[in-house]
């Protein structure tokens, strides 16, 4: 099931992305590095994003995304996890989530959707060309915006 954030899964959400980003990639990405999981009302909420969560039978989480605004047309896609043996298109977990975030996006007035993403993390790669996003050069982001750079790979998708 796919629900928006609450406070009671702030600290699944964290060891979901900390897990999958240094247990299973090796990035050795800090949660300093990458606040916003701390304050995610603040972060998303507040200026117009949003973030939601797949949570299983028993109400764990087990994937994530979010959707930070930046200007009224350009947004940034964040903290899209799921829990390896919970991927795939049998599932659909990320799919599903992928597609709630964009439904939004729209509704908001979205015009471009921008994401990073490690260089290493080749199955991502092809999920996000197989949905429409382009690979650009970071002279080419639209908005400036930080992130834990591990010789990312960044990609903007055009909304209309």
């Amino acid at each position: 099931m796919i629900t928006t954030y609450e406070e009671r899964y702030k600290q699944e959400i964290i060891d979901l992305v900390l897990g999958v980003q240094n247990d299973e990639y090796n990035l050795g990405i800090s949660i300093e590095e990458q606040s916003d999981i701390l304050d995610i009302p603040d972060c998303y909420l507040k200026a117009g994003g949003g973030f939601w969560v797949a949570v299983d039978q028993n109400n764990r989480v087990i994937g994530s995304i979010g959707l930070m605004r930046k200007t009224n047309e350009v947004f940034i896609l964040k903290k899209f996890f799921v829990y390896s043996e919970y991927r795939g298109k049998e599932l659909g977990i990320g799919k599903a989530l992928f597609e709630i975030l964009i439904a939004f996006a729209k509704q908001q007035g979205g015009q471009t959707v921008l994401l990073d993403t490690p260089s290493t993390a080749d199955r991502s790669h092809q999920f996000y060309r197989k949905n429409g996003f382009k690979e650009i050069p970071k002279a080419e982001l639209p908005v400036i915006y930080e992130y834990p750079d591990r010789n990312s790979l960044l990609f903007r998708l055009d909304l209309s």
